[in-house]
């Protein structure tokens, strides 16, 4: 293996990084051509990395697809792409003849919110939502945003933050507010409340500090008037709202933010329900779900009789298996279609997505297609919801993974990648019912996989010895990417990336660092430990009280199976990985000092007893150790011995692996000022240990900071791994694994 220069890794970053995703596509209504031909306009959204210009940049493409009945023809893209400047949110009417976007603006120093309605090929309406001033900044997450046209197409329907009563300081003179004001603040004045000039608003955690207290807002179209809904209780957050079938109230998932509020990225099980509010004077949000459990994600059928949604167990483990439930809305009662699946078996596994797509119903009113999880890959399902069964229309002869975009007129767009393959768009008519395994898929965009990189997928079976006490048997999965042998002699160096959460799984997607280090001649073992999700409730359930044991050993093991049966060199071993797989990389550092040779980590939980009051999810800490958790809860001896003993920091003194620090300054899960604590204990003892002090949140996710910090990891690797002549023929050592007490 050559040397490799940080302009050697700078270039194949880049080159990598220009391929780009989609996020969305919206199906235009069908245009008759000849008798029986119409022909559909697809709309897409995409995104890629701009490095040029420090953003992920968003852009359109038009497709018009040629059908002869139910049969897709042909499909031509029309025109060029055209980038989606300043869009935060847009959504099709009804009707699809009009379309309304929220957009912010940097106008004359001040950062502004339009919402524009475009008809046809102009703009007909923009309402200025900052000059408005009846509300915060518009939310335009996947948590509690939405944007959602009436059925009339007459209004619109969206969530922003509640505006913030003007305050400001007890000494501030009478002729300084008159020479100061507008003449809007002028009339407010009675209002001010300066006892707030330095309250503390408290958000919603990670990603969402600034996110407190959201409010739905519905425009009229013709007036311009917005007007905030009341009714709302005061204790809820309200957010994910869509109207009733009628026009004449609101449904809305509401998040209780009393005593205080938990954070809610990559969280699914924040207690939550469903609530309908109606429009008439003095109404007050009714429940239409369970207040007990964690409920997101409503969709309502075309015909207004059918409402999905999804619902797991509050608190507990922070990303989990959830049911898939039905609300029908005449006869008011609530079933379980998809119940939580327990022991995986080879057919479903359960239901593990972030949300349902917002079109996931077909036109029968009946089925319900989505994508999920499913071990070490992704796939799409559809679900019989009278007879509750589960097909899955994923091709078995692809060893990609599957994403739906959206289901209209029975038509799916999807996407589908691998690790050695960027994104590719496909397209299919939904067959009919029982008939779902005769799809036929057709390419849009079609993308070429990497020759130069290998990969599949590796189960591994824990010896009896490894078992969970509650849970044997259960097995778990890697994927595995190798370069190019050039003679088929060469043993590669490993990186060991264990993803973060721990309730998380690298799906077999196309992801960016992993192919960066294979480009350049590392082979990758991505490590889905038991606890991951897409392997059965009873895998993650089987982590809980086993944290930093059960995860470490079945990221160990993975790696003893690949040194014995996969051309990679033993001493040439790296890790590498974010949060929790950040952890587990510090851990294995401590245990195993003399195996791993180098080590960048991104955000690394490193002494848990610490984080108990600092991070915006401290009931986390609790559950994965075994624990209990209520808001009252304070740590106890028990509770911090148990959380101690199982930190990275507690083995300090044993590293010998020279470490890199990614931090992000602006962490509200893993404040950065704890990694400080581990970057100076290693100092200390003269280990090479280096930190990177980002401008940037938890996931290290803005374009900068990720290429940034993937060509720092890459470097750091390379500066410290053995030179390729001194390990051609060296065997792996049988491991022992060590028990801590």
């Amino acid at each position: 293996m050559l040397p490799i220069s940080p302009e050697d890794i700078a270039s194949a970053y880049k080159d990598l990084s220009q391929y780009p995703s989609v996020s969305k596509a919206y199906i235009g209504p069908d245009v008759s051509a000849a008798p029986g031909d119409k022909y559909y306009n697809i709309s897409t959204e995409w995104w890629q990395r701009d490095l040029e210009q420090k953003q992920r940049v968003k852009y359109s493409r038009q497709y018009t697809v040629f059908c002869d009945g139910r049969t897709i023809i042909n499909t031509v893209p029309v025109g060029n792409c055209v980038e989606n400047y300043g869009e935060l949110l847009s959504r099709e009417s009804p009707s699809g003849k009009t379309k309304a976007v929220v957009r912010g603006v940097y106008l004359r120093g001040e950062q502004k919110e339009f919402l524009e309605i475009w008809k046809g090929n102009r703009k007909v309406k923009n309402v200025d939502l900052t000059a408005l001033n009846k509300h915060g900044p518009v939310y335009t997450d996947d948590t509690f945003g939405c944007l959602e046209w009436s059925h009339s197409g007459n209004h619109i329907l969206y969530v922003a933050e509640k505006r913030i009563p003007k305050s400001e300081s007890f000494f501030k003179t009478a002729s300084s507010e008159l020479s100061h004001s507008t003449e809007e603040e002028s009339t407010t004045l009675d209002h001010v409340r300066k006892e707030d000039q330095f309250v503390f608003r408290e958000g919603w955690g990670e990603g969402f500090f600034n996110k407190s207290v959201p409010v739905l807002c519905i425009l009229d179209i013709e007036s311009s008037n917005i007007s905030v809904l009341e009714g709302v209780p005061d204790h809820i957050s309200p957010g994910q709202a869509l109207w009733d079938p009628d026009d004449n109230g609101v449904l809305f998932v509401g998040w209780p933010h009393e005593p205080f509020r938990l954070g809610q990225k990559f969280c699914n099980n924040r207690r939550s329900a469903l609530y309908h509010l109606k429009m008439s004077f003095g109404s007050c949000a009714e429940l239409v779900s369970l207040d007990t459990e964690a409920v997101y994600s409503p969709r309502m059928s075309s015909d207004g009789r059918r409402i999905v949604y999804l619902e797991g167990k509050a608190f507990g483990p922070h990303w989990q298996c959830v049911k898939l439930c039905l609300y029908d809305w005449h006869l008011k009662t609530n079933s379980t279609v998809l119940d939580v699946v327990r022991p995986s078996t080879a057919g479903f596994v359960g239901i593990y997505t972030a949300s349902l797509s917002l079109n996931c119903w077909s036109m029968d009113n009946r089925r319900v297609v989505f994508s999920t999880p499913h071990r070490s890959r992704q796939v799409i399902l559809v679900v019989d919801t009278d007879l509750g069964t589960v097909r899955s229309i994923t091709p078995e002869s692809s060893n990609h993974s599957w994403t739906l975009h959206t289901i209209q007129e029975d038509i799916l767009v999807v996407s589908c990648s691998s690790p050695n393959c960027p994104p590719s768009l496909k397209i299919a008519f939904l067959p009919p019912i029982g008939s779902e395994a005769e799809i036929v898929w057709f390419n849009m965009e079609e993308a070429e996989p990497m020759h130069d990189i290998h990969w599949k997928t590796l189960t591994f079976k824990p010896p009896p010895a490894m078992d969970s006490p509650n849970y044997p048997g259960l097995d778990y999965e890697g994927l595995l990417l190798l370069p190019l042998k050039p003679d088929g002699k060469e043993l590669f160096p490993l990186i060991i990336y264990p993803h973060g959460g721990p309730h998380s799984v690298f799906r077999g997607t196309w992801e960016l660092a992993p192919a960066v280090f294979c480009r350049l001649g590392f082979a990758v073992l991505m490590v889905n430990y038991r606890g991951s999700t897409g392997f059965g409730q009873d895998s993650i359930d089987s982590l809980m009280g086993r944290v930093g044991e059960q995860d470490v050993k079945d990221v160990q093991f993975s790696v003893d199976q690949v040194l014995k049966a996969e051309p990679v060199d033993p001493n040439r071993l790296a890790l590498f990985g974010g949060s929790h797989g950040g952890y587990l990389c510090c851990l294995l550092i401590g245990l195993y000092p003399h195996i791993y040779k180098a080590c960048a980590v991104r955000n690394p939980v490193l002494n848990f007893a610490s984080l108990t009051g600092s991070t915006d999810i401290p009931d986390w800490r609790y559950i994965e150790f075994g624990f209990d958790y209520t808001f009252e809860k304070t740590p106890s001896k028990e509770t911090l011995t148990a959380m101690i003993s199982s930190s990275p920091v507690v083995y300090a003194s044993q590293v010998k692996t020279p470490l890199l620090l990614l931090l992000g300054e602006k962490d509200r899960r893993i404040s950065p000022h704890h990694g400080m604590e581990y970057f100076r204990a290693l100092r200390a003892k003269g280990v090479p240990t280096r930190v990177l002090w980002y401008p940037d949140n938890h996931s290290l996710s803005t374009v900068e900071a990720e290429a940034d910090g993937i060509v720092n990891s890459t470097t750091w690797i390379v500066r410290y791994l053995p030179s390729f002549e001194k390990n051609q023929e060296h065997k792996p050592p049988e491991r022992t694994y060590p028990v801590r007490t």
